[in-house]
């Protein structure tokens, strides 16, 4: 064991320590000097109880040897930019599904029509006044005696119509804001071969078995059963699980009615006159239900256009497909 420091017999003791009386005279007491240096305590003394537990790191950081994560908006914003998209997305209506046969191998490829209905910019929203950048698109159109009076201002503002639905389409920078308030965006924001996700709420079906809403077994349908086919049985335990019904218990509910989200669907044609937009596979909800279609996010993004100003116009786009299949003409002298 190491030696212990030497005891400071001629110091005197802490002064919380000493009587009332015998603190008022500590000003007239001489201090001595004959002490040797060895003999002055050679750290501070601190009256604590000392811990056996290593500190915890911080719950907030990954990785224990670097920094916290920080919790301001702006780094929020840092860490979802590889998942915002660059550029705003459109809403369409689900008109129903159909499907398109190649003509070289027959093959046939299930459809839905999105119609896109009068896409106009409303607003932009900026990162230093809303804290994000942010493009608000309305579509459709509906009778100003429906509109309350302060959206008929936000509407007069843009230089737009009373708009039917109205949403937000976060984008990555400033560039994403390219698209001017009170433009209309057609379809042919989007191209054909490029991948969307498309967002809606699903068919509601009602109160739903657990079959049928999350796709049990069932109980045996032999013997030893009584009435308990399409059961779902137990629905917790007794003491071993508290006595209770466990969060998040898969059970009998509402089924559907609920936003569904469909990941990297491409986009099969386009057509800007009649402002459709044909996507392979289903599309979440019933027919006439409003559809948010935006760049899809697990896929690399598309070479499409910034602003309007980068779209071709339809009349010339044609002209230039119909010239480039023409065979060239041979001059003659």
């Amino acid at each position: 064991m190491p030696p212990r420091p030497a005891l400071n017999w001629g110091l005197l003791p802490p002064s919380f320590l000493l009587p009332s009386s015998t603190r008022s005279l500590l000003p007239s007491i001489p201090i001595a000097t004959h002490l040797s240096q060895s003999q002055t305590p050679s750290y501070t003394p601190i009256r604590t109880i000392k811990s056996t537990n290593t500190p915890r790191p911080d719950r907030f950081a990954h990785n224990p040897h670097k920094d916290a994560l920080t919790s301001t908006s702006t780094a929020a914003l840092d860490r979802r930019a590889h998942s915002t998209p660059l550029r705003t997305g459109l809403l369409g209506i689900k008109r129903g599904m159909t499907a398109l046969f190649d003509t070289e191998t027959g093959k046939r490829t299930p459809c839905t029509i999105l119609q896109l209905d009068r896409n106009e910019v409303i607003a932009h929203k900026t990162r230093d006044k809303h804290g994000y950048f942010a493009v608000q698109i309305g579509a459709g159109s509906k009778q100003a005696y429906n509109v309350s009076r302060p959206m008929l201002g936000h509407f007069a503002e843009a230089g737009v119509a009373p708009k039917r639905w109205v949403a937000e389409f976060q984008v990555k920078t400033e560039q994403g804001l390219a698209v001017k308030v009170g433009e209309e965006v057609g379809a042919r924001w989007f191209t054909p071969g490029q991948f969307v996700d498309v967002r809606g709420v699903s068919r509601g079906m009602g109160f739903a078995g657990g079959m049928k809403r999350h796709g049990f077994g069932g109980q045996p349908a032999s013997h030893g059963q009584s009435l308990m086919h399409r059961g779902m049985g137990s629905a917790g335990g007794s003491q071993g699980s508290g006595s209770r019904v466990l969060p998040g218990k898969r059970m009998a509910g509402r089924m559907g009615n609920e936003r569904v989200t469909v990941k990297n669907l491409k986009v099969m044609q386009v057509d800007e006159a009649n402002g459709i937009v044909v996507v392979h596979g289903a599309v979440p909800g019933p027919k006439n239900q409003i559809i948010r279609i935006q760049d899809a996010l697990g896929k690399p993004w598309p070479q499409g256009p910034m602003s309007l100003a980068d779209i071709a116009p339809a009349t010339i786009a044609a002209a230039g497909e119909a010239a480039a299949d023409a065979p060239a003409a041979t001059a003659t002298v």
